[in-house]
């Protein structure tokens, strides 16, 4: 059981028996309604090491009657018709993949606040992964047009117009939208904008929507769009399947995410444990790609933001309780440093697999670009347990660790980098008694991807409870789930509209015939 701060030196102080035993009882109350109630988000209780079977961790997280709902809990009105519309908006999303989906969810819930229609999201993949597949060759398109039909109108591309007797395409007015824009924004400055000149084209479009919005209905669309809207290719999805089930085939394995690459080494300035060629690399890539900044790397490493190295990685699941047996798939880009820092975790555990090593004949033709960090995705979120070394800026890793959560609180395991610090440094001064004991102390001391408060910075792509999930048993009315036929529902709303529209058309049609006939 666990005390909160002075509440043993408080038991102490009370010597009478009578006044301990009070003392206990309202303890346990307090600590029984804790884990009961259903609008504290603490549920993830925190675990003590000598309770954590690390067996039960290939188990999903315990839920609290909690379970995934993103559909509307409120009167949801259908799009605006094409005569509705505000106008026409297109956004480019640029990044990495999980960066740019993001940005598609942004860019849904800009259309609805603007009533606009959304022309299909661009995405930038030639400058990243130097490939030009772009969103039809990554997602399946008629899915999503279809799942978000009760949400937005989506066209292909901006139609053309006739004026003057000339057919031409509409000209999207270009506007670079502020980082972190709130609804505002989009309802007035955006908006007017598109009134104008009848279309607008929102670029670059990554971050340009405030992630904390106070309506918990245009949150859930961001989960609609995420989950349910964004599936990828055929080809794609028949490749992470084929990958999971040889996996699986021989019991549990879980998925690791190390971004022990170039790109985050030289950002979060972690340079001290290369060689001086090394160091030169990391030095050169920063000074090319981010802002100028002091960064002492002995002390980046002390506050925890340097990504895991793969034996520190290999150390954290030895002590936690994972045998040499643990079949391990890896999804990374190229690790900086070469074998020489992969050496010690293969000893550790020799099962690695990635897509390469795993996949089906002809993987790599299906896998260049946004599709092999596409086929990781899915590989990770189906894992039994999944592993972030890195969840800083990482894009990757934050977006699955709450597509875990939402796919049924699937167990994810997220190393307190700060924690283990000084754990690690001693251990490399020669300091090493008790290390596996207190490396446990801090990895058992998590929520294992079960439903808890979002606290900032930690973002709403990574925690989206509770606006999108719902409580089965729950005391309170807005935790309850909503009606399990929620699509009949709005399906049935939106055939009224539509027919209220044809019924306004059919009536504006008599009228003009009747007055015509008047006027004759």
């Amino acid at each position: 059981m666990r005390r909160g701060p002075g509440g043993e030196a408080s038991l102490r102080r009370r010597r009478g028996p009578a006044r301990l035993w009070v003392a206990l009882a309202a303890l346990a109350t307090g600590t029984i309604w804790l884990c009961s109630s259903s609008s504290v988000g603490l549920f993830g209780a925190l675990y003590r090491v000598q309770d954590v079977d690390v067996n039960k961790l290939w188990r999903t997280a315990h839920s609290n009657g909690w379970r995934a709902s993103s559909a509307p809990r409120t009167y949801w009105p259908p799009p605006p018709t094409e005569s509705e519309s505000s106008g026409y908006l297109r956004v480019r999303c640029n990044g990495g993949l999980n960066q740019q989906r993001s940005a598609i969810c942004n860019a849904v819930v800009a259309a609805r606040i603007m009533n606009a229609t959304l022309v299909l999201p661009e995405i930038d993949t030639n400058s990243f992964w130097h490939d030009e597949s772009g969103f039809v060759g990554i997602y399946d398109v008629p899915h999503f047009i279809k799942r978000l039909k009760y949400d937005v109108r989506i066209v292909m591309s901006i139609p053309e117009i006739t004026a003057n007797g000339k057919t031409k395409k509409l000209k999207a007015h270009q506007i670079r939208p502020p980082r972190d824009a709130p609804v505002s924004w989009y309802a007035t400055v955006a908006l007017e904008k598109m009134k104008k000149y009848g279309a607008v084209y929102l670029t670059p479009f990554s971050h340009r929507l405030a992630e904390d919005i106070d309506d918990p209905e245009l949150q859930r669309l961001r989960c609609r769009v995420n989950y349910h809207a964004l599936r990828f290719k055929p080809h794609i999805m028949k490749t992470s399947s084929e990958i999971v089930n040889k996996l699986r085939s021989e019991g549990h394995f879980m998925s690791i995410h190390l971004r022990f690459e170039l790109d985050m080494l030289a950002f979060a300035g972690c340079i001290d444990i290369f060689t001086p060629h090394e160091q030169k690399i990391l030095l050169k890539y920063r000074k090319e790609h981010f802002a100028e900044k002091l960064l002492i790397p002995g002390e980046r490493r002390l506050i925890g933001k340097c990504p895991l190295t793969p034996e520190e990685v290999g150390l954290i699941l030895r002590a936690m309780g994972f045998d040499n047996k643990t079949r391990i798939y890896l999804a990374s880009g190229e690790l900086f440093g070469g074998k020489r820092f992969m050496k010690p975790f293969k000893a550790m555990f020799p099962r690695l697999e990635n897509h390469s090593t795993v996949g089906p004949g002809k993987l790599e033709e299906n896998t260049q670009g946004l599709a092999g960090s596409a086929v990781d995705y899915m590989v990770c979120l189906l894992s039994d347990i999944f592993i972030p070394t890195y969840d800083g800026p990482s894009n990757f890793a934050n977006n699955l660790m709450g597509h875990r959560m939402y796919y049924g609180f699937r167990t994810t395991i997220t190393p307190n980098r700060k924690a283990l610090a000084p754990i690690f440094i001693d251990r490399a001064q020669g300091r090493s008694t008790g290390f596996e004991q207190r490396i446990r102390q801090v990895m058992f001391n998590t929520h294992f991807g079960g439903p808890h408060k979002r606290i900032h910075p930690e973002s709403f792509y990574t925690n989206s409870w509770p606006e999108c999930f719902c409580q089965t048993n729950a005391r309170n009315h807005a935790d309850r789930c909503p009606p399990d036929n929620i699509n009949d529902v709005l399906e049935s709303q939106f055939q009224s509209e539509e027919e209220m529209e044809e019924a306004r058309t059919t009536n504006q049609t008599d009228s003009t015939g009747q007055t015509e006939e008047l006027m004759i």
